[in-house]
């Protein structure tokens, strides 16, 4: 967000990175609400983190991985464009890959000039916040517009949408 632009309470453009756990399901949910009550857009953003060097069979290759995790996104993100111009929100997405989740959503929100970013405390992150720290720490201390930070629970093993949704988004 460039250092002219003033600060308004009110967001135009919401930025959401979302992993598709019951958490960031619960940040677009919030999200939505912002966007219908201020009639803002919406950006959605999946960072896909990058291999680590490490071994891998050579059954598989990065490449192929990548590629079919940003496919299985781009699925994703169409049921939530429909879901959300159903309730006439406008909406992006993007998929990214990169080493640097945090770093890449505080790119993004500079790139797509938001001035608010939703995300949620919990994820898909498994063992990356004890070794790294919390993506979501991360945001709330470095971002240049608000921040609206929501508290959930720590997933289960395995991911499950919140009940009591009025409307799946993926």
């Amino acid at each position: 967000m460039s250092q002219e632009k003033s600060t308004s309470a009110i967001p135009t453009k919401i930025l959401v990175p979302v992993d598709f756990s019951a958490s960031s399901h619960a940040a677009l949910d919030a999200a939505t609400e912002q966007a219908e009550k201020f009639n803002a857009e919406i950006a959605l953003l999946h960072v896909i983190p990058a291999f680590p060097n490490v071994s891998v069979p050579d059954s598989f290759t990065e490449a192929a991985v990548v590629e079919q995790a940003q496919k299985a996104a781009e699925e994703r993100f169409a049921v939530s464009q429909k879901a959300l111009a159903a309730r006439g929100i406008k909406m992006t997405s993007k998929v990214e890959v990169g080493n640097d989740v945090a770093g890449a959503i505080l790119e993004a929100a500079e790139r797509e000039d938001a001035d608010m970013i939703v995300i949620s405390t919990h994820g898909l992150s498994g063992w990356y916040p004890m070794v790294f720290g919390s993506i979501a720490e991360k945001i709330v201390k470095l971002a240049q517009c608000p921040v609206l930070l929501l508290r959930t629970p720590r997933p289960e093993t395995t991911a499950k949408v919140p009940s009591g949704r009025s409307m799946e988004w993926w």
